[in-house]
């Protein structure tokens, strides 16, 4: 329901279509992405932003808790960056930005899922870059702090707000300015970079 919500808020824009896929199946994955370039024929910008958390100190996380949260947010992204990469490469161009977290950089208690998983996008992020940039292809992190999202909704903010030097929360404005900026021939020389909106 929230992406046919999307899809009819962003309806003035221009042709807009979605399809709900399992990142974490490479199949799922460049089946849409085949489905995407056909009706466009090419694709210019992938943002890598499914992520999920599942929250728990080390010695109790199960393996199910380890695999669902890498294979859903690092594999994930893996999974869609592989699937462009023919489009983009046969186009000479194009814009990749996956969203990491601020907790893929300092680590955080209760998430060593998590923070693998985002910490591991850094990792992609900088060696996709260097793999394609002489291709034209523009690779991006951003590493958000805390974000008002359904994500975050449980977390103690008034504790974690005592760190954050604007004294608020961010919103996912903040965010989505950041990767509208990052999709722009503004930003063709910036590549391999993480960063971070906290």
């Amino acid at each position: 329901q929230s992406l046919k919500n999307t899809c009819s808020e962003l309806s003035d824009l221009g042709d807009i279509i979605y399809y709900a896929i399992d990142v974490k199946d490479f199949s799922q994955v460049q089946g849409c992405m085949k489905k995407v370039a056909e009706k466009w024929g090419k694709i210019d910008i992938l943002i890598n932003n499914a992520g999920i958390t599942n929250d728990k100190l080390a010695i109790r996380m199960t393996d199910n808790n380890w695999d669902e949260v890498i294979n859903t947010n690092l594999k994930g992204t893996f999974n869609c960056i592989k699937s462009v990469l023919p489009n983009m490469l046969k186009n000479k161009n194009g814009k990749i930005i996956n969203i990491s977290s601020i907790v893929g950089i300092m680590g955080n208690a209760g998430q060593s899922n998590y923070s693998a998983s985002k910490a591991g996008i850094i990792g992609l992020t900088k060696s996709i870059a260097k793999e394609y940039g002489a291709k034209s292809i523009n690779v991006n992190a951003i590493a958000p702090g805390l974000i008002e999202t359904n994500m975050t909704e449980e977390i103690d903010k008034n504790i974690l707000s005592k760190n954050i030097i604007l004294n608020r929360n961010g919103l996912i404005d903040d965010v989505a300015n950041l990767a509208c900026f990052l999709c722009t021939e503004d930003a063709s020389y910036i590549t391999g970079q993480v960063i971070n909106i906290d």
